[in-house]
């Protein structure tokens, strides 16, 4: 592995924590910039598509409505594997996401373990997120104390 493809590595897995990172804290502004302008964001559970966006602006207006009822999120990015290709890769990355929150005046934990599936593109020098394909393979909610 040459000294470029490592480099593309480290900056394709920092994308997908700073992605990460600012859902956790809510900063949609930041995160939306490791989008590309004509992004797509599909998310399943099962075999169920219960998320289908394109397009900056359609993620602008439906992230922080799917988050409205958490008040602390955490993402915890496991393994990732991605395939560089020139300025375009692909990638699969797993995640475990805590949400806490409330619902009917209760104190919740969601709890998700993900499956990623990533397009990526080089743009002016930086990578972007140009498609996102979540798996949500187990998902569990419980009242808290």
């Amino acid at each position: 592995m040459n000294l470029e493809t490592l480099a593309d590595k480290i900056a394709l897995k920092e994308l997908v924590d700073k992605v990460s990172i600012y859902g956790d804290q809510k900063e949609l502004q930041q995160q939306l910039q490791l989008f590309t302008e004509d992004a797509v964001s599909k998310t399943y559970v099962g075999n169920e598509l219960i998320l289908d966006l394109s397009g900056k602006a359609a993620m602008k207006r439906a992230f922080p409505e799917f988050l409205a009822n958490f008040h602390t999120l955490f993402h915890c990015n496991g393994q990732q594997i991605v395939h560089i290709n020139g300025n375009e890769a692909t990638g699969t990355c797993y995640c475990q996401i805590t949400m806490l929150g409330t619902e009917n005046g209760n104190n919740i934990k969601h709890s998700i373990k993900a499956i990623y599936h990533d397009t990526y593109k080089r743009v002016n020098s930086e990578w972007l997120i140009a498609e996102r394909i979540g798996n949500f393979v187990q998902q569990d909610k419980k009242v808290i104390p």
